[in-house]
């Protein structure tokens, strides 16, 4: 009866192991999904699938979404697209209340999908949070001179992520002394965070 049990509870757990990482990511596309359908709003409501078809379908608003994407991005490559974007900048950038919240997102963003940003560039170890305790952290852009000026050309911004969320974490300056380059890449390193240690990259060879 007790080996009826533990196979019992063997074949559970290899069930779970099999379908929970498919149910969360069935769970994150469709939250993904049901949040670009919003996009649809944006048509007017002749054009929508229920009025066109009788039905909804599913997924169309993430090619509506990839389309205003694309279509931004050519917009941009020329001329007056460019001034246009940078109008569009400028009015919002000098619109009370809305300019705070809108430069900072833009900064933010800037910094991490640009090409020539300097976010999250190299996976480093560091001690935190305390001396002797080490965790996989990420140095981010160079630190202001004002400081700099305080604490001296030695000290990096490092982004420590919080687990299992990394969107979260803790921003300290940390001298580059007490910090140690990691030979993996960024993605390798969030996935070894994330997983609390347990998906190790595989050790790159030299």
């Amino acid at each position: 009866m007790k080996q009826v049990k533990m196979n019992l509870k063997g074949y559970l757990v290899t069930g779970l192991l099999i379908w929970l990482p498919v149910a969360v990511t069935l769970w994150v596309l469709n939250l993904i999904v049901g949040t670009l359908d919003l996009t649809l709003n944006l048509l007017p409501d002749a054009l929508r699938p229920e009025r066109l078809f009788g039905f909804a379908i599913p997924g169309l608003g993430v090619l509506l979404a990839v389309a205003i994407l694309l279509g931004t991005g050519m917009l941009a490559a020329n001329v007056l697209g460019q001034r246009l974007i940078d109008f569009w900048h400028a009015l919002l950038s000098r619109t009370p209340v809305v300019k705070s919240i809108y430069n900072s997102v833009k900064q933010i963003s800037d910094t991490l999908l640009s090409d020539n940003g300097q976010a999250f560039k190299t996976p480093i170890l560091v001690q935190f949070p305390q001396q002797g305790t080490w965790t996989v952290a990420f140095q981010t852009g160079p630190l202001p001179e004002m400081v700099s000026d305080e604490l001296g050309d030695d000290y990096i911004g490092v982004y420590v992520p919080t687990i299992p969320n990394p969107t979260s974490g803790y921003f300290v300056m940390v001298p580059r002394a007490q910090t140690r380059p990691l030979n993996m890449s960024v993605d390798e390193a969030l996935k070894y965070a994330i997983s609390m240690g347990m998906v190790a990259p595989a050790r790159k060879a030299g």
